[in-house]
């Protein structure tokens, strides 16, 4: 553990600049990479503190929702997709206000960018979106990147028992989902 917040402290004070980039860049790349966005968030926490780290992950959403509203315009599969997505989830003709999609975007296991469809769907231009988008970003940042903040200060023992004891909840919902998958193909 000590070792790992050595690292985050020399991150911090030899790349003053290359950090925050990166660490908005990572936003806009995430979903190529396939990375929780939660993760990214209390990520922030952890390497730059609170403050910061709210600003850095509001800054890198708000990107990353401005190349998914160009994807979307430019891929019309991928917006077919996320229509089936919304239709499964929420009904075909489901619409809802920014702050419902701020409270759903506390959801981690919701798909991140099947909200940001839903303020696509309500916003008639480029600039409603991305005040949406922004709006919307706000509670998450500030709860994941808060808890980001919080893990610094725990005892290395309770970090280890934290990782421990989510290490069977990660099998048991993985077996769940598995189990899911097989009765979607036997139908």
């Amino acid at each position: 553990m000590e070792e790992i917040e050595g690292y985050i402290q020399l991150v911090r004070e030899s790349h003053i600049l290359i950090a925050p980039l990166l660490f908005v860049l990572l936003h806009v790349i995430r979903p190529i990479l396939f990375i929780p966005v939660v993760l990214i968030f209390i990520a922030g926490g952890l390497i730059f503190g609170i403050v910061p780290g709210i600003v850095l992950s509001i800054i890198g959403v708000v990107l990353s929702s401005a190349t998914f509203y160009q994807l979307t315009r430019m891929l019309p599969g991928f917006t077919n997709r996320l229509l089936r997505m919304k239709s499964k989830m929420f009904g075909k003709d489901a619409h809802m206000q920014t702050g419902q999609i701020a409270i759903l975007r506390l959801i981690p296991f919701i798909h991140y960018h099947l909200l940001s469809f839903l303020i696509y769907e309500s916003s008639p231009d480029f600039k409603t979106y991305i005040e949406s988008s922004f709006y919307s970003a706000i509670p998450s940042a500030i709860v994941y990147t808060a808890i980001g903040q919080s893990i610094t200060n725990f005892s290395p023992i309770l970090t280890f028992g934290l990782v421990i004891g989510l290490i069977p909840l990660f099998f048991v919902f993985g077996k769940k989902n598995n189990q899911i998958t097989v009765r979607e193909f036997t139908r």
